[in-house]
C-alpha cells in the first residue's frame, strides 16, 4: 500500500515526520508530491499532455560530518550528494545528482520554524552566473578562490548554533525544492 502526502510546499518538521514513517515499521509505502503551483492558476495554464501537477519528490540526500584535522578542527561541515524525483510521465525515479543542482542552501542553526541561510552555493554557475555576477554588480573585490568554494557541493566549516540542528534546502534546474532538517551533536 502507498500513501501519497500532496502539498503545494512541505514544512521542514511535516516532511520529516513522513521521512520516518518505515514500511518495516508499518508495511506501507509514504511518498511526499510536492504540487506544480500552476494548479492555483488552472485558467491560465495551457492544456499539453507534458504538464507536471506533481513532482514525487525526496529529501535531499546530504551527508554531515564533524572534520577531524587540519584548522578545522571540531568543527562541521555539509555535503550535499543530491536528491530523486519520480518522473510521473514515464513511471521512473530519476536521480537529481549534485549536477542537477542550481542552487543549495545551508541553515547552520536551524530552529524550526524558518529557514535562514546561512551559507549559500550555486553548483551550476559558470565563471558570468552566482556569486561572480553578484560581485561584477556589486563592482566589488570579491575572492574569487572563496567563489570557487561557493560553486561546489561542499559547505564551508561551521559551528552548529544552540539548536543542534541544521537545515539544507536543494532547488534543482528545473525548480524544484526540498528541504532536509539534520540533528549535530
Amino acid at each position: 500500500m502507498i500513501i501519497v502526502f500532496a502539498a503545494f510546499e512541505f514544512d521542514p518538521d511535516a516532511a520529516r515526520e513522513i521521512d520516518s514513517l518505515t514500511k518495516e515499521k508499518t508495511g506501507m509505502t509514504f511518498l511526499t508530491a510536492q504540487m506544480n503551483a500552476d494548479l492555483l492558476t488552472e485558467d491560465l495554464k495551457k492544456k499539453r499532455a507534458s504538464n507536471q501537477s506533481f513532482w514525487l519528490v525526496g529529501r535531499p540526500d546530504v551527508e554531515v560530518r564533524e572534520i577531524a584535522k587540519g584548522d578545522h578542527k571540531g568543527k562541521w561541515e555539509a555535503e550535499v550528494l543530491g536528491f530523486d524525483y519520480y518522473d510521473t510521465r514515464t513511471g521512473t525515479i530519476e536521480s537529481g545528482d549534485a549536477s542537477k543542482i542550481a542552487m543549495w542552501l545551508l541553515d547552520t542553526d536551524y530552529d524550526g520554524r524558518s529557514l535562514y541561510p546561512r551559507q549559500v552555493f550555486f553548483p551550476m554557475a559558470d565563471d558570468d552566473e552566482g556569486w561572480a555576477k553578484l560581485a561584477r554588480n556589486l563592482k566589488a573585490e570579491i575572492d574569487t578562490n572563496l567563489i570557487e568554494k561557493y560553486r561546489g557541493k561542499v559547505s564551508l566549516p561551521f559551528e552548529p548554533g544552540p539548536h543542534k540542528r541544521i537545515a539544507v534546502k536543494v532547488i534543482d534546474d528545473r525548480g524544484i525544492e526540498s528541504v532536509k532538517v539534520v540533528g549535530v551533536k
